[in-house]
Order: C-alpha cells, then structure tokens, then sequence
C-alpha cells in the first residue's frame, strides 16, 4: 500500500514566478520584450547622464549612477510588466461567465462586501446578477444580454429596497454596449462611487440582505471561467 505524501506543496520561487508572469503577459502583448528593453535602456542611460551631470565627474560616480540606473529599470519593469498582466487577464476573462464575480470578489479591497457567487441567475442563458454592498450603498451588476437580465435586476433590487429603505442602489451591466460597463472598468466604477452610508448602516445591511437571500446552491453556477487559471500571477 503505497503512503501519502503529507509534505506541503514546494511553492514557486521568485525567479520561476517571474517567468510564469512574463510567459502570460507577453500572450496578450506580443511587443513586450521590446518594451522592457527600452526601459532597461533607458533607465541606463538616465543614470549615466546624471553621473556625467552631477560632480565629481569621475568613472566611480557613473558606474554607482549606472548600477542605479539598472534597478530603477528593475523596478520600472516589474510594475509596467505587472499592470500590462492585470490587462491581460481581463482580457482573457471578458466575456466569460462568472468574470464579474471573480473581478468583483477580488478587485474591490476591503470597503465593498461582494462574492464570486451570483445572488441571482437564469440557468438556462447563464445571465447572472451580482450584488456588491459598501459605502456608496448597494452595487447591482448585471451580467450576459441586457434584454433578458431586466427580471433578475428588478427582483433584486425590490429586495433591496425592501430590506434597506432608503440605502441608494446602483445597477451596473457589464459590456461594451452604451451604458454598460467594461469588465476591465467594473472595479474602478465601483469604487469611485460617492460615500452615502457609513460603517454600521453598511454593516447592517449586509446582515439585514444575508438574512433574506436565498441559497442559490441548487442551481448550476456559470461555468467557462477558473479564476485560479486566469489570475495574473504576481512575483513575490
């Protein structure tokens, strides 16, 4: 009888993470290499000029300037390479089911309340209804053909406002129609809403909308979407 292994997975090092965050961003855009190059050069050769402009001019100084010219490329290449992934998946997950969920369960920080699972679906044209609870009020996403969300965004919205009279609701679809919003715009709308309620309202409103949800776990959840494949992987 063969013994199971109980050791913890060997997590990837900085090196390896790197290389899996380069491999899926250059995916979407194919003209990163040339990119990271002309950072390298030129944070090189601002750090030269400096060291030739700055006295004493001598071969130490613009070899230091030169070192710092590398690792401000260094730095310059991470951060660029690591907003072009985040394009990248949102790229990848734009259209998908599900990748309202994911973007909203993962993208808003801690002043939203929001989860990867719908509140409200239609299993049979997988159009679903998100709902995202902070202090701009109540958020309600709407995500597949518009037409046929209006029942699902109306039923939610009545429960809402049924159980947090007064609290202002917001409903958003996700698109690239007028009026709707980009997958990649989702999170940034969200959080730009102005502040209307405060910590205890926004706490009780979750509870008071928890309490009077419905289970959806009987009903298939949207599938085409595996955010542990899509996410970005980021260097540690």
């Amino acid at each position: 009888m063969s013994g199971r292994t109980t050791a913890p997975e060997k997590r990837q090092g900085f090196f390896r993470q790197l290389s899996t965050l380069y491999t899926f961003t250059q995916k979407s855009f194919r003209w990163l290499p040339w990119l990271l190059a002309g950072i390298f050069v030129l944070s090189i050769g601002v750090g030269v000029a400096v060291g030739f402009l700055i006295p004493p001019v001598a071969w130490w100084s613009i070899l230091l300037w030169g070192v710092t010219g590398v690792m401000l490329g260094i730095l310059v290449s991470l951060m660029t390479m690591t907003r072009l992934s985040t394009n990248a998946m949102y790229k990848q997950i734009d259209g998908m089911p599900g990748a309202s969920g994911h973007v909203l369960s993962t993208s808003l920080g801690r002043n939203w309340t929001a989860s990867d699972m719908p509140v409200g679906i239609n299993p049979k044209t997988q159009e679903a209804v998100y709902r995202v609870v902070g202090r701009g009020g109540v958020v309600i996403v709407g995500e597949g053909a518009r037409g046929r969300l209006t029942r699902l965004v109306n039923e939610e919205r009545s429960k809402v406002q049924r159980v947090a009279s007064g609290v202002p609701v917001t409903v958003l679809y996700v698109g690239h129609g007028d009026d709707e919003v980009t997958i990649a715009k989702l999170a940034p709308t969200i959080k730009a809403l102005p502040k209307k309620i405060d910590p205890s309202t926004q706490a009780a409103v979750i509870k008071r909308l928890e309490s009077v949800s419905q289970s959806l776990a009987s009903l298939p959840i949207p599938k085409g979407i595996d955010p542990s494949r899509v996410r970005a992987p980021r260097p540690r």
